[in-house]
């Protein structure tokens, strides 16, 4: 690919799709594709359960020759279109997606595993106290358990949950890194 010729461009997706339009452009020569993702836990019914998103829902990069792909990056499966303005397609600096990079790390997907401490809240995702605030106490790492401090009926009380039973606050926007 001649990177002199080439650019980046923010391409949206449809709904959900990002992994799925970002796979079919890959597999186009002269089109290079940077797709970042998240994962991270998610409380559900069940208990918490890892989730991978994408880092800006709708929306990923590609890198090409406009002349010479533009209509192929638009009827690709799973892509909406790309983000213009009238007639008039902006190009996404090579030094944003270069911090992008540099902060996903190697590879398009990054873990975000936010830190239960003592003394911070948590929300209980699983068994008979589910849904109720607490407050870390200490932690039983060899059982991989925790006590908490769980406030019922006016009172405060100590409860030992199983670490997996926890969700820590809610995550704060990995994208605010970049504000």
């Amino acid at each position: 690919m001649d990177e002199a010729c080439t650019h980046w461009f923010c391409i949206q997706s449809r709904p959900k799709q990002e992994r799925i339009a970002a796979t079919c452009l890959r597999k186009w020569e002269g089109i290079e594709v940077f797709c970042p993702r998240i994962r991270f836990r998610r409380a559900t019914r069940n208990g918490t359960t890892w989730m991978t998103e994408a880092l800006f829902p709708g929306y990923f990069f590609a890198r090409f020759e406009p002349r010479a792909s533009l209509c192929l990056v638009r009827s690709a499966r799973g892509v909406r279109g790309i983000v213009h303005f009238g007639d008039k397609y902006p190009l996404v600096a090579e030094a944003t997606i270069a911090q992008l990079r540099e902060c996903m790390g190697p590879g398009e997907v990054e873990t975000v595993s936010p830190v239960l401490e003592i003394g911070s809240a948590a929300t209980i995702v699983g068994g008979a106290f589910q849904g109720l605030q607490c407050v870390v106490h200490r932690f039983l790492p060899a059982q991989q358990r925790v006590t908490v401090l769980l406030e019922m009926l006016g009172q405060t009380t100590l409860v030992e949950l199983h670490l997996r039973d926890l969700l820590p606050p809610r995550i704060q926007p990995f994208a605010a890194a970049f504000q």
